[in-house]
């Protein structure tokens, strides 16, 4: 797999989410030390995810429309989305943070 760095850990506080343009445009979220990475664009709408409410079960809330998703799957887990998030495999390594777009 190939890792590509985006960030240092203390970037992205914890229960935040911040956005990243590389491959894709992506949000990375940290949630206790853990960070997950998906594509930074709500499926049901033009909203930025890394806008979005971060829960500590690892869940997402969109700002714009309420609807929830996984961090850890990106499946919906609230409407009104009805179509899952695209989410990255994401890893931490001496303080930096990587995501793979394979």
């Amino acid at each position: 797999m190939l890792w590509t760095r985006v960030c240092t850990d203390g970037e992205i506080p914890d229960g935040e989410g911040r956005r990243f343009v590389l491959q894709e445009t992506i949000a990375v979220f940290n949630v206790n030390g853990e960070f997950f990475a998906t594509i930074d664009i709500c499926s049901h709408g033009e909203s930025s995810l890394s806008e979005g409410y971060v829960e500590p079960d690892c869940t997402l809330e969109c700002v714009s429309h309420m609807a929830r998703f996984s961090l850890r799957t990106g499946q919906v887990l609230a409407p009104p989305a009805t179509v899952p998030i695209q989410v990255f495999p994401a890893k931490v390594e001496d303080g930096t943070v990587y995501v793979s777009f394979e």
